[in-house]
């Protein structure tokens, strides 16, 4: 039985909360969060600037904040990033990114591979790191393996045996998603072991699967309802400014992942951790998509959907300016405008503060 505790109030999170846990939003409340967006791509290097300049821009506080724990700079717990978001007022959400080096799109993961985290590789590593977020106390949402079925990260079943069946136990089952199964279980199984109950983990895929293919499908990589808490998924319109796929609205892009994930989890409460468009793409204006996302989401049209995170980032995609990709509501007025009366508008169905009691 969830027991609710409290309500944050004021202008931060007491450090000795006892290790409580982010609970739910009240019944037709939405957690509403963002990805800032840093300076070199990595998303470890935000700042508290750059949460106040996205809520300035959107006009309204943020629930959360989330960033990367990337290995590559350092195994520890990201305390100092934690702390500054936690007196901010919000709760920080951290991906545990287990990659050797910084973006390789479409690598296999020399270092953290999942077979080197079921052999135990870095047990003592996942122990520490818990024993420092237990010490944190005050909750903290936190995923492995994000967007698992998409072949861009190290961690997808492609480059742990793809759809093969006869390298990894389960005779019935691909090996690729089942051992990221396994290297899920193990590290949740480890960081409860130390006592961090304020942790709260969100399993996140992508909507669509990358390859299409039976095997990759997100199914195959849902770890179980004991060791999962949220279900997270990414739902993005264009990523760059000449993207030519065939435009779509979010809806449809959410609503068919939805309907698979309520027979696979069903009941667990459902994010959207990220989404985001591009602005700048002639075939789809990004002000218009957010509009009509914001709309759905905000409508109850998904009701197991809890919460949403916008991805308010921009990068370089090759040498020429006209092709780099923003998403940020600074860079974008009319985006911003969307933000800004659509969470006025519906400002009774979010919940800004979170919910803070024993899970």
């Amino acid at each position: 039985m969830i027991v609710v505790a409290a309500l944050l109030v004021g202008a931060g999170l007491s450090a000795k909360a006892d290790s409580s846990a982010l609970l739910p939003p009240p019944p037709g409340k939405l957690y509403y969060g963002v990805y800032p967006g840093g300076v070199d791509g990595e998303e470890d290097d935000i700042t508290l600037q750059d949460v106040i300049g996205y809520e300035k821009a959107g006009g309204r506080r943020v629930t959360w904040v989330y960033f990367s724990n990337n290995w590559y700079e350092s195994r520890a717990f990201p305390a100092g990033t934690a702390k500054w978001i936690r007196a901010h007022g919000a709760v920080p959400y951290i991906r545990l990114m287990l990659r050797s080096e910084n973006h390789k799109p479409g690598k296999a993961e020399r270092t953290f591979s999942m077979e080197a985290i079921i052999n135990g590789n870095f047990d003592e590593d996942f122990r520490a790191w818990a024993r420092s977020a237990r010490e944190f106390g005050t909750p903290v949402l936190v995923e492995f393996g994000t967007e698992m079925n998409g072949h861009w990260f190290g961690w997808n079943g492609k480059y742990h045996g793809g759809g093969r069946t006869d390298g990894f136990g389960d005779p019935n089952k691909a090996d690729g998603p089942e051992r990221f199964v396994a290297a899920w279980r193990r590290i949740v199984r480890l960081m409860r072991s130390e006592g961090a109950n304020n942790l709260l983990w969100v399993w996140h895929p992508d909507a669509n699967d990358h390859p299409n293919e039976a095997w990759n499908h997100f199914e195959n990589y849902y770890p179980g309802d004991d060791v999962v808490d949220w279900v997270g998924f990414s739902c993005y319109g264009y990523l760059t400014p000449r993207d030519t796929w065939d435009p779509k609205p979010f809806r449809d892009t959410l609503d068919p992942a939805y309907r698979r994930v309520q027979k696979l989890a069903a009941g667990k409460p459902i994010i959207v951790a990220e989404f985001g468009h591009a602005s700048g793409n002639p075939r789809q204006d990004a002000a218009e998509w957010t509009a009509r996302a914001l709309d759905d989401l905000l409508s109850g049209r998904w009701p197991h959907v809890i919460g949403f995170s916008w991805w308010n980032e921009r990068w370089q995609n090759d040498n020429n300016p006209k092709h780099d990709t923003t998403m940020r509501l600074q860079d974008n007025g009319a985006l911003a405008k969307v933000f800004s009366k659509k969470l006025s508008e519906n400002a009774g169905k979010l919940q800004i503060k979170p919910v803070i009691g024993h899970r």
